[in-house]
């Protein structure tokens, strides 16, 4: 039987990247960081992102059917962990300003504007398919990622091992 702690230490050591999901209802911005954002179709273009089923946010993005997404950059890990706060006044503590009708935070390299098609429960969570309507942001820009319990980035710039594809291969098949 798989424990909660083995199943939580074995994706820990998963990385995924790091965005702010938001939405805006009755004129206020809401928003929580997710770890769960994922490519799900190219024709048409959607994304999924898994939200509790406790979020606060999750009933306001089921009433409006509408939410963003702002991929955060490396160095971003502040602003991941004040929307991953429960504090109500997180919007008053990082740059921000409406975009399509939904609150896009300053300094974030992505931006996807995304209409609800359809949820499906996932155990505790509750999974959004969303329709990408509207990309924008800078190629290229480090993303900030979370894995081993830890942020951190991944960029063709950040050192890696220098063995070859070839080589690495090979090591493997023996």
């Amino acid at each position: 039987m798989v424990t909660e702690r083995d199943f939580k230490d074995f994706m820990a050591d998963v990385c995924t990247p790091v965005a702010v999901v938001t939405a805006m209802a009755d004129g206020l911005p809401h928003g929580t960081t997710v770890g769960s954002l994922t490519s799900l179709s190219l024709r048409p273009p959607m994304v999924t992102v898994a939200l509790e089923q406790r979020s606060r946010l999750l009933p306001k993005i089921l009433r409006s059917a509408r939410f963003g997404v702002n991929l955060l950059g490396a160095g971003q890990a502040d602003v991941a962990g004040v929307f991953a706060s429960s504090a109500a006044e997180r919007f008053d503590r990082v740059g921000w300003c409406p975009d399509d009708g939904l609150p896009r935070l300053r300094g974030a390299p992505g931006w996807l504007v995304c209409e609800l098609r359809r949820h499906v429960t996932g155990g505790d969570h509750l999974l959004l398919l969303g329709l990408v309507t509207r990309v924008s942001g800078t190629r290229g820009a480090a993303p900030l990622v979370y894995g081993g319990r830890t942020f951190g980035t991944h960029s063709g710039a950040a050192p890696t091992n220098t063995r070859s594809l070839t080589d690495r291969i090979t090591a493997f098949a023996h």
